[in-house]
């Protein structure tokens, strides 16, 4: 009987490790991005990179890029190397949905309704929307090669969640950021079971967004 609690005892550990394997605990990192002026940083995206990171994401579940009352929503969308991006049009106008960035060159001749197929970007860097009818419409899409990010909310904050414990660099990306991206680089450790913190104080430059012209729809005659 001794014999059988025992091995029932061993049976229940094993499962528990290979289940739970040691060094893969993972916790969250509390993120805050500031300006210059101590006022909170919105659309910032923050990341986490390990030093001897050398693998890309996996595939990540698809992302949508909205195109409401003339304006792309969400204005910043941060996603990983290989997500394939939807660009569905909610107006009841046409839009043309353009980008000559050097991360995804592509085009979406005028539309209504959601293209047949989705635009998939797999090279890192900072991906910058327009339409060609609306010129006051730009956003962005940031491709990253890490799964650990976040982008802030109003009030600058925003939590990566599911950080397995180790030691990180750090790095914020905002479109009216000053400095290089990887000039903010920071170390941040990460440890079992405790949530790490990092706040970031960011120079923006001048929101430069030209105005909107109500009741403009450019060559399509109001349709």
């Amino acid at each position: 009987m001794r014999t059988a609690v025992l091995t029932s005892i061993l049976v229940a550990v094993l499962a528990l490790l290979v289940t739970h394997p040691a060094g893969t605990s993972t916790t969250g990192v509390e993120v805050v991005v500031k300006d210059e002026r101590g006022k909170p940083v919105s659309d910032a995206v923050v990341s986490l990179t390990a030093p001897d990171a050398t693998a890309t994401p996996s595939k990540s579940a698809p992302s949508i890029m909205d195109q409401q009352n003339k304006e792309f929503v969400p204005y910043v969308l941060p996603v990983a190397a290989g997500t394939s991006v939807a660009f569905p049009n909610r107006d009841n106008i046409r839009h043309h949905v353009y980008s000559f960035s050097a991360a995804k060159r592509f085009e979406l001749p005028l539309y209504i309704g959601t293209p047949a197929a989705p635009v998939v970007f797999d090279t890192p860097g900072t991906v910058v929307l327009g339409c060609n009818i609306h010129d006051w419409m730009v956003g962005y899409i940031y491709v990253l090669t890490t799964p650990y990010f976040a982008k802030t909310a109003e009030d600058g904050a925003a939590r990566i969640s599911e950080v397995p414990a180790g030691t990180y660099a750090a790095r914020v990306w905002h479109p009216r950021l000053r400095a290089e991206t990887d000039k903010t680089l920071t170390p941040v450790t990460v440890a079992p079971g405790e949530p790490a913190r990092v706040t970031f104080a960011v120079a923006l430059k001048p929101d430069r967004r030209g105005p909107r012209r109500p009741g403009y729809e450019g060559a399509q005659g109001g349709s």
